[in-house]
């Protein structure tokens, strides 16, 4: 006897917060934050100490995987998140190239920017990586 799927809901992937919406319109937020910096004129920028600016990718991409981590409770749509978060990486230095903003492609921002998610993925494997689930549940028993 086949088993019947229930039918897919919208969320069914994420972890199960008491304001599921509010955290993942948050990360939302933030992977809006990123695709703006990164296309936005560099003038535009605040000004980074040399040497410094590999570092902010990969940071950026670790809270974006690391927030990812916090969402998603299986893996197959949390592994799925971390390729898309890499693929934007790698699109947005295109994307730069190609708008003519004064900014370049650098393969090695690209490769910072998976670094960053996949050191954000192994957030996987520590403890806090139910961090926010304790901390949703927690506020909302007031």
């Amino acid at each position: 006897m086949k088993r019947e799927r229930p039918p897919y809901r919208f969320g069914h992937s994420l972890k199960p917060f008491r304001r599921p919406w509010l955290w993942a319109g948050l990360w939302c937020v933030l992977v809006a934050v990123v695709v703006v910096a990164s296309l936005v004129p560099i003038h535009d920028l605040p000004p980074v100490p040399p040497g410094t600016d590999k570092l902010e990718h990969s940071l950026a991409y670790f809270a974006l995987a690391a927030g990812a981590v916090q969402l998603f409770a299986k893996r197959l749509a949390l592994l799925s998140v971390c390729v898309a978060l890499a693929l934007l990486g790698i699109g947005l230095e295109q994307a730069q190239a190609a708008m003519g903003l004064g900014r370049q492609m650098d393969p090695r921002d690209a490769l910072a920017n998976t670094v960053g998610v996949l050191a954000g993925l192994a957030t996987q494997l520590t403890r806090w990586r139910d961090l926010l689930l304790r901390f949703d549940t927690r506020t909302g028993r007031v």
